[in-house]
């Protein structure tokens, strides 16, 4: 040890080591403050919305990318990124303005440009978007702060379009990207950047605050408003055991998960430290998405045979147990709790169940014992509807082969053009999220597998149609037929709470789970 005026004793030397190490300690939990932890229901796989929509790619996309108007919480498009717009009186010349302060993640400047272009690839693909097209006479660039849509009749859903669908912009040589390919680079113009070095699918995705993003200077509501990003970064682990993630939010290793598996949460409600909310509005949308382009499922009246057999509250029950508020019955065609949701029609499903009438019916419908391939994924949700499905259809005489497998195998059989494969299933259980069963326009499920003529003519209709009355009048016809001439099998609306630590606060009610305004502490 050394000796003389420079030397120090052991106790000082200690005293020393720990003053020291405050600081490491101290930004160690500095640096854990402003981290959030988030396990997603789901791996990110798609990362461009536009290209192929996906609920786990839409939140990525909300956080990467804004978009010029953002839905509230009454369901009205409010603007974002831009500053306003104006209408011409024949409502064909529609000019819009950017606010102040946007940039995109390299610091450039967004432009009248990048919003055109953007806008013009969603334009390509989103039902909403392709509308707009097909009445588009031209969209230019003004300057770099406005740009103008030129129409050649009128479009009543055209805020509704930009702000509520997958209209997010990018920059113009991103945007330009043929919409067959996804677009790779991340760059956005959202509150968040995607760190792509970290990124580990299957495992672990990582973003970090966007120091150049200038959020609105308004309170959030759903989608519009002030995204105020609280968190320097936010950590996505992909954690597929639901009790795996159930126990690392228990001890404090995670922050938040958005989808608790449903038989956990009286446990996680009563867990120290945790707590249960609440917070998505429209929840998801229950069907029984039917094969109606192949037998036996391509007989209208075959569908409309199971619907008096149909109890949504077992449905319900199976996916959400007792937990208290996590279910509605009653659904019809659209989203209950939105603008187009209506009783028209409804008595078919709301009525007394009644087994011997759905077996008359399937007598009459033709019903030879055709073989129905029902398709169960090992979603837990989804696999609840497919073994009720399965005991209905047995108690009713239908006969079912019955299908277990995982989702990828699922979505590929489902979506598979070969006509082989198109006739090899039948019918599996699903949720939607709900703002897109919502309306006519973005309801995918409505159109089937094999569209229906005459609900596409009402279809179009309704995005023909110059108001919110004429519009619900419009969506309760097609809601009317499609209970006569089923495309799907309603089944309920259910609710999945977020499960996370009670020092994270600030959760917006939104379709789509949102980061900003999310806080800890």
């Amino acid at each position: 040890m050394p000796t003389g005026k420079h030397a120090i004793g052991r106790r000082s030397a200690l005293a020393l080591t720990a003053a020291a190490a405050l600081p490491v300690r101290r930004s160690a939990a500095q640096a854990a403050a402003r981290t959030l932890r988030y396990v997603p229901y789901s791996n990110l796989i798609v990362m461009d919305p536009v290209w192929a929509i996906s609920i786990i790619g839409l939140e990525h996309a909300y956080m990467t990318c804004d978009q010029l108007y953002g839905l509230d919480q009454a369901y009205t498009a409010q603007p974002q990124m831009a500053a306003g717009h104006e209408l011409s009186d024949d409502k064909l010349r529609w000019r819009f303005t950017l606010r102040d302060g946007l940039r995109f993640h390299d610091n450039e400047k967004v432009r009248a440009t990048d919003c055109v272009a953007s806008i013009a690839r969603w334009a390509k693909r989103d039902p909403f978007g392709q509308r707009m097209a097909a009445r588009l006479d031209e969209m230019k660039a003004l300057d770099d702060t406005s740009f103008e849509i030129r129409l050649k009749r009128p479009y009543a859903h055209m805020l509704y379009g930009l702000g509520a669908t997958t209209c997010f912009i990018r920059p113009e040589h991103l945007a330009n990207t043929d919409i067959s390919k996804p677009i790779e680079d991340q760059t956005g113009s959202g509150p968040f950047h995607f760190l792509k070095d970290e990124f580990v699918t299957g495992a672990h995705a990582a973003y970090a605050r966007n120091e150049t993003y200038v959020p609105r200077q308004e309170a959030p509501s759903s989608w519009a408003g002030g995204k105020v990003a609280h968190f320097d970064r936010v950590e996505w682990h992909f954690i597929p055991d639901p009790a795996t993630a159930a126990a690392a939010l228990q001890t404090g290793e995670i922050d938040w998960i958005e989808r608790p598996l449903l038989d956990l949460v009286p446990t996680l409600k009563t867990a120290p430290g945790v707590a249960v909310t609440q917070v998505d509005p429209m929840g998801f949308f229950a069907i029984l998405w039917v094969n109606n382009a192949a037998p036996p499922f391509d007989n209208t009246k075959l569908l409309h045979a199971l619907l008096p057999a149909i109890n949504q509250q077992e449905f319900m029950e199976a996916i959400v147990g007792d937990v208290p508020g996590a279910a509605r019955t009653g659904m019809g065609i659209f989203t209950p709790g939105s603008p187009f949701a209506s009783n028209a029609g409804m008595e078919i499903l709301t009525g007394k169940r009644d087994l011997a009438a759905s077996k008359r019916l399937i007598a009459e419908s033709g019903y030879k014992g055709e073989k129905i391939v029902l398709m169960s994924p090992e979603i837990p949700e989804y696999h609840a509807m497919s073994e009720v499905a399965r005991a209905l259809f047995q108690q009713l005489g239908l006969n079912v082969d019955y299908q277990a497998m995982d989702w990828g195998t699922l979505s590929s059989r489902a979506r598979s053009t070969d006509p082989a494969v198109r006739a090899g299933w039948g019918c599996y259980g699903v949720g939607w999220a709900g703002l897109w069963p919502s309306n006519p326009g973005s309801n995918v499920p409505l159109s089937a597998v094999k569209p229906n003529p005459k609900i596409e003519a009402l279809r179009d209709a309704w995005f023909d149609a110059p108001d919110l009355p004429a519009q619900q009048s419009i969506a309760a016809q097609i809601q009317i037929l499609a209970l006569q001439e089923p495309p799907f099998i309603p089944l309920g609306q259910y609710f999945i709470p977020y499960a996370h630590r009670k020092d994270i606060t600030g959760f917006v009610a939104a379709p789509i789970t949102a980061m900003w305004n999310v806080r800890k502490g």
